[in-house]
């Protein structure tokens, strides 16, 4: 079997590099992904593969191998770009001003498409369904994963486990990464407005200052990570945009602060927000001004099944050789995939595609961003291989 998704992913191969220079060069923005939904679904047609629409702009195949089994197993790829100008200047760059594929999901949907492709060539001689989960908006809370849940995408028929993969810069093009038990945060955004009394510059005694109030938040907040959290529970608190639209001698009458809060811990998560909000309010009543702190809950941590991601690092190591599979740390980004991984058993890996000789190992979400296609020749037959190992194959 093993013989054959290689043979078929080479066979693909060309098409998949060329599905993914489409896609990157006709980017969307979450929930507007009307052409990508379009692209994938003329493609499924193309191969006889049924879906159905979901989530506005999701689609969703299935694949049933024609040995009778009841074991399903589902497979996620999103389809969203980012708001980013590209800077890349490659045949394939963006034709959207100001929106880029800055995160791969081009890669993911391109390589997914490939992997419907292996799988549909080989119904004859597996047993169970593959659904394919073509998601949108996954860059956009509350993320299109949540809506697909809710929509019933693990429902008609009901997977037993769901495998998802994200390109990687910080790992070599032909190489992917594996972690089991809590891989990523949850993420919240904080939007506070920090209410006082402005007035000239000249005359502080006049005013109640909402610039010095909202300086000494940011700094007393800080105090929720590092005196309140357990040492032993990553938290990360981080404001990244402070508005106080006065001037050298102007003191304006708010400020508006944004930042972001993620953890691992669904329990801390929900009492530091109650601290952060009580922290801030406390500071602003107490220094003669007040505020509003909003929180606009986003993605839960992203969690790995135990035998789930054995199994699929297992079938990386067959199918790459054991040199090329590598264990990944806890990371602080947020996926929506921790949607699926909250309701069902999951596995989220890593596709390497950085490569130091190509210039492909800037971050993503950034202008420079991009991939080496090379990596496009694992991510096809690998998610195959685990995807048929996975239903018992």
């Amino acid at each position: 079997m093993k013989q054959k998704i290689q043979e078929l992913a080479a066979k693909i191969y060309n098409d998949v590099v060329a599905y993914r220079q489409h896609l990157h060069a006709n980017p969307e923005l979450s929930f507007k992904e009307f052409q990508t939904s379009l692209f994938v679904k003329e493609h499924l047609t193309k191969w006889g593969i049924e879906y159905s629409d979901m989530a506005n702009t999701g689609v969703v195949g299935l694949i049933k191998g024609n040995i009778p089994s009841d074991n399903v197993i589902a497979l996620r790829a999103d389809m969203d770009a980012l708001p980013i100008h590209e800077a890349n200047d490659k045949p394939y760059r963006s034709k959207n001003q100001g929106v880029m594929h800055a995160c791969g999901h081009d890669a993911h949907t391109s390589s997914l498409l490939g992997t419907a492709y292996i799988l549909n060539q080989l119904k004859d001689e597996f047993a169970g369904t593959i659904k394919l989960i073509f998601q949108p908006a996954e860059e956009l809370l509350p993320g299109g994963a949540s809506i697909m849940i809710k929509e019933g995408v693990l429902e008609n028929p009901k997977p037993q486990s769901i495998v998802g993969q994200h390109v990687m810069p910080l790992i070599d093009a032909g190489k992917v990464g594996f972690r089991s038990g809590i891989y990523m945060a949850s993420t919240d955004e904080l939007y506070v407005t920090v209410h006082g009394k402005g007035g000239h510059g000249a005359q502080p005694h006049q005013n109640i200052d909402p610039v010095l109030i909202t300086a000494h938040i940011i700094v007393a907040l800080q105090q929720i990570v590092s005196r309140n959290a357990d040492p032993r529970l990553p938290s990360v608190l981080s404001f990244g945009k402070v508005n106080a639209n006065g001037a050298t001698n102007i003191i304006p009458n708010e400020v508006k602060l944004e930042g972001t809060f993620r953890t691992l811990n669904e329990e801390w998560r929900n009492e530091a927000h109650k601290l952060m909000k009580k922290m801030a309010e406390g500071i602003a009543e107490s220094m003669g001004g007040s505020c509003t702190f909003d929180i606009h809950r986003g993605y839960p941590f992203l969690i790995n099944e135990e035998k789930v991601t054995a199994n699929a690092r297992a079938c990386a190591e067959e199918y790459l050789g054991a040199e090329n599979v590598i264990d990944l740390d806890i990371w602080m980004a947020a996926e929506d995939f921790a949607y699926y991984s909250q309701v069902t058993d999951a596995c989220f890996y890593r596709l390497g595609t950085g490569n130091v000789e190509k210039g492909t190992t800037y971050s993503v979400h950034t202008p420079n961003f991009d991939i080496d296609e090379d990596a496009l020749k694992t991510s096809t037959g690998l998610m195959a291989y685990i995807a048929l190992k996975q239903l018992g194959n």
